[in-house]
């Protein structure tokens, strides 16, 4: 009597974009730098904003400040907390060797890049949303009856929380592609603050009308104007700035993308 062996094949588990961004949807909050750069994010913004808050006397040097800009101080140091997150999604996976397993999984290297863009994005931008009213709210309690009083159904306040969130979201992806393409944490974190932070600053020093002109549409520049509920004397206008820093983000993310491109036709 002779028996017979049946093999059942496993079916392979056929690869999409929503398994892929699934994937590194888990990746990003399974890791321990994520939550520690989150919620430094969160407690900077929030921190800062109580004590301009708690601190603030009508009629005091900050008086013609923005109220927005105001109590969202500290979302500026909040954002280089989110452009290290941002650096850390993909130089990251380089430094860990993380990278080849990722893409040994993923042949097709560039859906592994837009799903780091659409989770970290996603992700920024709803923190940030929910950040920045909690601390406009917050703060609002210590400057009732100030000059700085005001409230969410004011004139332009709505709008610059909503721009100011989409200021970090894109500046953060900013920080993304630079950590892709030069696929190193501390070259990636130089590239930003030298070039997004500090190089503006030196050029702005040049006595030259076309460069105060283009500086006003560098990243920092615009994501100024986006959280400012008042137009700012002489910048350009929220939708110009909006669409000035989108497109540094998407050159950010187009030069490691034709990188991973030219690898994907190469095989």
């Amino acid at each position: 009597m002779t028996t017979t062996a049946t093999a059942t094949a496993t079916p392979a588990v056929r690869l999409t974009h929503a398994r892929v961004l699934r994937s590194e949807w888990h990746k990003l909050w399974t890791l321990r730098s994520t939550w520690i750069t989150v919620l430094t994010a969160v407690a900077l913004t929030l921190g800062v904003g109580v004590l301009m808050g708690a601190t603030y006397t009508s009629g005091g040097g900050d008086s013609d400040v923005d109220t927005v800009v105001l109590t969202l101080y500290g979302s500026q140091l909040a954002g280089i907390s989110l452009a290290v997150l941002g650096i850390l999604v993909t130089a990251g996976e380089y430094s860990t060797g993380l990278a080849r397993a990722t893409f040994t999984a993923v042949p097709a290297r560039l859906p592994v890049l837009w799903a780091k863009a659409a989770v970290l994005g996603a992700t920024v931008l709803a923190v940030c949303l929910l950040t920045n009213a909690a601390t406009f709210l917050t703060a609002q309690v210590f400057l009732g009856g100030t000059d700085q009083a005001a409230s969410l159904t004011d004139d332009g306040v709505l709008g610059a929380l909503a721009g100011n969130a989409a200021g970090l979201t894109l500046l953060s992806l900013l920080a993304l592609g630079l950590g892709a393409a030069l696929r190193s944490v501390p070259g990636a974190l130089g590239a930003f603050i030298g070039g997004v932070l500090v190089l503006p600053e030196v050029l702005g020093m040049l006595p030259y009308d076309a460069v105060d002109t283009a500086l006003r549409h560098f990243p920092t520049q615009a994501a100024g104007v986006l959280g400012s509920a008042t137009p700012l004397p002489g910048a350009p206008s929220a939708g110009a700035a909006l669409l000035a820093l989108s497109l540094w983000a998407a050159a950010a993310l187009a030069l490691p993308a034709l990188s991973l491109r030219r690898q994907d036709v190469r095989g």
